[in-house]
C-alpha cells in the first residue's frame, strides 16, 4: 500500500489536495519531509547506511532518520514514525516531545531522473538519546543496511570525502550544535 502526502505550494503551504508519494515525486509536487540527527552521551551522531536497494542514494551513509511526512501527519509525529521504522529506536514512554529539538527548516529540490524530482520542505530536528548503542540497535533491512555512531571529526571527514548523502544544509546546524557539547 503506498503513503500518501500532503501536497504543498512553493512557500511550503498546504494545498488541501493529497496524492501518493511515488506521484509527488514522478510531478515534482512540493512535499515535507522530516530529518532526525541522534545524538548519544558521547555526542556522537547515528548513521545509517542506505540499503542497496534504495531508488536513490543506495549504499550511501546517511544521517540518522529521514523520511516523508504522510498525510495529514505532523513532523514530530513522522519523526517518531521514522525512528521507530528505519532503526527501530523504540522511544516509549521515556522520550518526550520536548527532547526533540527542532533546528530550522529549509527547502531543496534535486532532479534524480526525468521522473524522480524531489521539491522538499525539510524539518530538522536533534534528538539526544542516552544508552543507545549501535550494536543492539535493529534497522528496517530493506531501508538500512548498517547503523553506525561517529565522532564530530567523522562527520566532516566523511562530508569532504562524499561518503555521506549530500545534505550540506543539515551536516553545518549539526557540526555547529554538536561543537557546543
Amino acid at each position: 500500500m503506498e503513503e500518501y502526502i500532503d501536497i504543498l505550494d512553493e512557500n511550503g503551504i498546504w494545498t488541501g489536495e493529497i496524492a501518493t508519494r511515488s506521484e509527488i515525486h514522478r510531478k515534482g509536487l512540493w512535499h515535507r519531509a522530516i530529518i532526525v540527527a541522534i545524538v548519544n552521551e558521547k555526542n556522537q551522531v547515528l548513521l545509517q547506511q542506505r540499503s542497496a536497494n534504495k531508488e536513490k542514494n543506495p549504499n550511501m551513509w546517511d544521517i540518522s532518520v529521514a523520511g516523508h511526512i504522510s498525510a495529514g501527519q505532523d513532523s514530530l509525529s513522522a519523526a517518531a514514525r521514522e525512528i521507530n521504522e528505519e532503526v527501530c529506536v523504540m522511544l516509549g514512554y521515556k522520550t518526550e516531545i520536548k527532547d526533540f529539538r527542532f533546528m530550522t527548516s529549509f527547502r531543496k529540490e534535486q532532479t534524480f531522473r526525468e521522473d524522480f524530482i524531489e521539491r522538499q520542505f525539510y524539518d530538522l530536528f536533534i534528538l539526544r538519546e542516552f544508552g543507545l548503542d549501535d550494536r543492539t540497535i535493529h534497522f528496517q533491512k530493506e531501508e538500512v543496511q548498517a547503523v553506525k555512531f561517529i565522532e564530530l571529526s567523522e562527520v566532516q571527514k566523511m562530508t569532504e570525502n562524499n561518503q555521506l548523502v549530500a545534505r550540506p544544509e543539515v551536516y553545518d546546524i549539526l557540526l555547529k550544535y554538536l561543537c557546543k557539547f
